[in-house]
Parts: C-alpha cells; structure tokens; sequence
C-alpha cells in the first residue's frame, strides 16, 4: 500500500509542476487534463502527509518514553503516544479506501428522471415528493438544479426532467436508480387504509463532448405545435420538437419552452444523456461479476426503497437500511442514506480488493 502511495506523491508533484509553467493556461485541454488529474490525487496526498505526520509524532514520543528523565513530561508523551497510535488505524482504513479504483463517472454531473409508476394519483403526488426531497438536499450540499421538462397531472407529476450541477454530483445520486415504493393513506381515501405506490427514478451521467458526441446524422427532429397529435412541420409556429435516436429507437419529445430552439436544445441534450446512459450501462453489465456485493447502479426496475409514512421509516432493501426519521428524510435531509450506500460500496470494494 505504501509504495502507491510514494507512487501517487510523485505524480501529484509531477502534475503541480506541469501547472507551474505559465505556458499551460495557452493549452486549455491539456490544462483541463492536469487540473482534473491533480485535483482527484489532492485528497489522498493529504490524507498521506497526515498518516506520515502522526507516524512521525509516534516515533518522537515513543522515543521521550524511552529516554526522557524528566517524570512529568515521561507522562506527557505516554498520554500523546496513545492517542496517536489510537488514530493511524483509521488513517489506514481511510488511505485503503482512497487507493480504491475510482468509478470514472464519479465527477460527472447528471440528469435525473422521476416518473408516477403503479398507484394513480398516489405515485403522480409522491413522484412530486421525491423532486422536492432532492431539490431541497441539493440545496443543502450546494448542487445546482435546473427543470428540464414537467408533465404535470391533476394531483401531482407524471414526470419530471432536472439537469444537477456540482462537485462529485454522479458520486452522490448514482445509487438513487430505480423504483421507490411509497406506503401511506391518501388523502382521497376515507377508509384510512394505507396504500402502496411506486415511482421510479433513473440518474444519467452527462457526457462531455470529448467523451461522446451525439451523431446529428443518426438523429430524426420532427417539430409540432404543442398540445397537438405532432407530426412533421415547417410552420415556424410550432415549437414542440420530437428527437428520435434511430439506431436505438430513444425518443424525447419536448414542448414546454415557447421556443421551438430551446425545446430542441432541451431534447438533445437528454437524448445525449440516455445513449450515453444506455453505453455506460452495457459497460457496467460486463463488468457486474467484478463488483460482486456492490450496490448496483444499472438496473433500473429493481426496487431499491420503500417510505413507509404510517411508521415513519424508510428502508433501503439493498443494504438493508432502516431509518427511522422519514419526516426530515423526505423534507431533504438524505445525507445519512447516501453516506450509508457509499460506505457499504466502499467496504464491499475493499474486502474484494483483499480477497
């Protein structure tokens, strides 16, 4: 372990010269290149020259312990000898983590689909709840979140598009894959029998363009007016557009911006986030022996959560999680579900890492 760790030093050395000469900022792909290199080997660094400052902290009171005469400051470096030592397991366990093989889509930002499943009105009013519940933790992390798309019906929302921005996004909402069962009483229902619901919500990664490119050559736009049967046109007054991926057969159809180019640009840039979705899964599929015991990300008709309102608990099936605090969960406060599946992913890494 400790010789990747020498190793990762001396890139990071590498790579923070490479940023030193002023001559980079004139190469923007490479400079991107380096920057992302060496800001994803910061972490470890750091961590690694705290492990390496302790290790040093241990040696020099060991070493009072041994040889200092004085009994008053003896006692001073037994007390800090062991709270020292005390910590280097959990460096250890901390530096094991981050020598772990990095998911690549980590970093990236997302598109993230609700959609009503099975439960009428119910599903469309908890499809709604869900979107607030993560609009509300992104502002809590400070990802940035933009609406897309909205089908909207009586009670609720049949489906809903956001685009997320920040720091690591991928990191955090790829385990939110899936359907998401609900149980409560319904407003409508006078009887008080608690009802079952589902949604189902789908994270996509976005694809840099250096990474995939949307083939325009293999994709067919079709414009409609909005709140017609579709169909091709080429009367400027209709803004609905329609994108089909033809070799796949995807389709996006977007109406809600009066404007025929943002409604394009919209389709587009969620057709692009499915093909490379669809592309990332098939990767993901191969590799699915590899990751044995790790919490999927792919299968979107499993069903990974329930919500359980009568009794206030919300439980993760994969992981087998059970909280009792779904008031605050619901409200935005997920933190300690996303922190509970990366900490399971990471240890089920780490023990196939050292089997």
């Amino acid at each position: 372990m400790f010789d990747k760790l020498e190793a990762v030093v001396v890139r990071y050395d590498e790579l923070t010269e490479q940023l030193a000469d002023p001559t980079i900022y004139d190469r923007q792909e490479e400079f991107k290149k380096v920057s992302s290199e060496r800001s994803s080997l910061e972490e470890i660094v750091n961590v690694y020259k705290e492990y390496k400052k302790i290790k040093d902290d241990v040696a020099q009171a060991k070493d009072m312990v041994m040889n200092e005469s004085d009994p008053d400051l003896r006692e001073m470096a037994k007390e800090e000898l062991s709270e020292n030592e005390g910590k280097l397991p959990e460096y250890e366990d901390r530096l094991k983590i981050l020598l772990l093989p990095k998911d690549p889509l980590d970093d990236k930002d997302v598109m993230i689909e609700i959609r009503a499943g099975a439960g009428g009105d119910e599903a469309s009013i908890f499809a709604g709840d869900v979107l607030r519940m993560y609009q509300n933790y992104f502002s809590s992390v400070g990802f940035k979140s933009e609406m897309i798309s909205i089908s909207q019906s009586d009670e609720g929302i049949k489906e809903v598009i956001i685009a997320v921005k920040g720091d690591k996004v991928y990191s955090k909402m790829k385990y939110e894959s899936g359907v998401h069962r609900v149980q409560r009483v319904p407003k409508t229902e006078s009887q008080g029998r608690v009802h079952t619901s589902t949604i189902t919500v789908a994270v996509l990664p976005e694809a840099d363009e250096v990474e995939f490119e949307l083939n325009m050559n293999d994709v067919r736009i079709d414009v409609y007016r909005a709140g017609g049967n579709g169909g091709q046109s080429v009367n400027t007054t209709d803004s609905a557009v329609r994108a089909t991926h033809i070799p796949t057969g995807e389709v996006v159809a977007i109406q809600d911006e009066k404007s025929q180019h943002k409604n394009k640009d919209k389709a587009l840039k969620i057709l692009k986030a499915r093909i490379y979705d669809k592309m990332v899964q098939e990767a993901q599929a191969k590799e699915a022996a590899e990751r044995k015991g790790q919490v999927g990300t792919g299968d979107r008709s499993e069903r990974i959560r329930t919500y359980n309102f009568p009794q206030g608990r919300l439980t993760d099936h994969r992981i087998g999680l059970t909280l009792y605090s779904l008031d605050n969960i619901i409200d935005g406060d997920l933190e300690p579900v996303v922190d509970a599946l990366i900490t399971h992913n990471q240890a089920a890494a780490l023990k196939g890492s050292e089997e």
